[in-house]
């Protein structure tokens, strides 16, 4: 390492522009894996000196060497210097410091390559551990309150069931170890890659170094991950949006997650759930990005892939946010049942009407075509369609009789649907059981509600 302090500088006479020295770093915002990165360089020094190229001492050294660098950074006393142009080199230049030139043995058969792509999926690995909860609590929470408020017709949402699955999914796949794949061609001096597997907790390791250092998909799929997640949370918002509105007020946010104007005083906005559906312009914009930059690379490393990881945690920070949010949101949401209750009309139970027909024979398409004309008398009487008499109806057809009357109740209406996924009360209550069972499934009977 040169006295400026770069991992490359050995080839190069001239100095580099200053400008060019600011366009290249990437520390401020790589920095966030100095953790990570000490623990890929732990695992690393441990598959060395079983390779007896650290000697015990040297490995003793390089371990307390990183420990105290780990301590640093966790203390805030990690001081990055002028020509730290990333995370690796911050980290080897302050080793370099604290144990001499031994410190130079660490970088042995390894390249900057399959140390990012190593760092990167350590910290995904643990960004999606720490997204599973959030994304199951407000899955939980949706339970609680379709059980506390089943008796009033409202609206249900399933698609968080499907994004945490996705999720699960998308774990196995970051699960694969780059480590020992050096810059392109493999690792010169045999290193022990299931040995690093084994010490960094993944399952496997990846099977061509080529294409190990090079990919992203792991990333580009996570910000696909999160852009649906909030496509879903933009969806449920646009309808908590609508319903808290004074043309609805079916629900009413709670003071935590509103907030007022500045000049109408009697305003109460919902600017939490505004603000995830704004949000997710940014998170779909995160992912349009880093796909731009993958589209044109060749098969292996590039410069341009510094670029993944400003989406990355920027797209993991908002979602993290949104998803506690959503939870608070939920957990004390007031629901209007008087509200709801007044703005139900008859009209929408026309096709119970249809379906009425049906039960007594009817083909559909004729039954549909009968409660068309039941509504049409009803607009031209200007009368609701439960004040339209027998006689009117029959004239209509034969098979309307005394029991019509039932037609005209909402909660008959609803209990019909007593199929899987249905809105009967025992079809609900069985949905609210499978996903009770399925969660307990996805923790192995450890979940607990986040409460931060």
């Amino acid at each position: 390492m040169e006295s400026t302090g770069k991992l490359w500088g050995g080839r190069f006479s001239g100095s580099t522009d200053p400008v060019m020295e600011k366009f290249n770093a990437s520390i401020e915002i790589d920095k966030r894996l100095c953790f990570v990165d000490i623990k890929g360089s732990i695992a690393y020094a441990k598959g060395l000196q079983k390779l007896n190229l650290l000697k015990e001492e040297e490995h003793r050294m390089i371990l307390d060497g990183l420990r105290q660098i780990e301590e640093e950074w966790r203390n805030g006393q990690f001081v990055i210097k002028e020509f730290d142009e990333d995370v690796h080199t911050a980290n080897e230049r302050r080793l370099k410091e604290l144990v001499g030139p031994i410190a130079g043995k660490l970088h042995t058969g390894r390249s900057r390559n399959d140390q990012i792509a190593t760092d990167i999926r350590i910290w995904l690995k643990s960004a999606l551990d720490q997204l599973k909860p959030l994304i199951l609590s407000v899955i939980d929470v949706l339970l609680h309150r379709a059980e506390r408020e089943i008796g009033i017709i409202m609206p249900g949402y399933t698609h968080l069931q499907r994004d945490a699955e996705r999720l699960q999914g998308l774990a196995t796949r970051v699960n694969i170890l780059p480590l020992g794949s050096g810059a392109l061609a493999g690792n010169a001096f045999g290193i022990d890659r299931k040995f690093l597997a084994s010490e960094l907790n993944f399952s496997e390791v990846s099977g061509n170094s080529l294409d190990a250092t090079s990919d992203r998909d792991f990333i580009a799929e996570f910000l696909f991950w999160a852009t649906l997640v909030m496509t879903h949370t933009s969806k449920i918002s646009e309808d908590l949006i609508l319903y808290n509105s004074k043309e609805f007020e079916f629900i009413e946010f709670a003071d935590a997650y509103s907030t007022g104007s500045s000049l109408m005083p009697q305003k109460k906005n919902p600017d939490s759930v505004e603000l995830i559906r704004g949000k997710t312009g940014r998170v779909f914009g995160n992912c349009c990005a880093l796909l731009m930059v993958l589209k044109g690379l060749p098969s292996t490393y590039n410069k341009d892939l510094q670029e993944d990881k400003v989406p990355m945690f920027d797209t993991f920070d908002t979602v993290t946010g949104i998803l506690k949010i959503m939870h608070g949101v939920f957990s004390t949401l007031k629901v209007n049942e008087k509200e709801m209750k007044s703005a139900l009309n008859l009209e929408m139970l026309a096709t119970d009407l249809a379906y009425y027909l049906v039960k007594k024979g009817i083909p559909f398409r004729e039954a549909h075509s009968m409660a068309g004309q039941v509504v049409q008398i009803a607009e031209t009487s200007k009368c609701k369609l439960n004040q339209i008499d027998l006689k009117s109806l029959q004239g209509i057809s034969k098979i309307f009789t005394e029991d019509v009357s039932e037609v005209w109740n909402y909660r008959n209406s609803v209990e019909q649907y007593t199929s899987i996924g249905g809105t009967s009360t025992k079809s609900i209550l069985d949905q609210i059981d499978r996903l009770k069972e399925w969660i307990v499934k996805q923790t192995d009977g450890t979940y607990v509600i986040p409460t931060d």
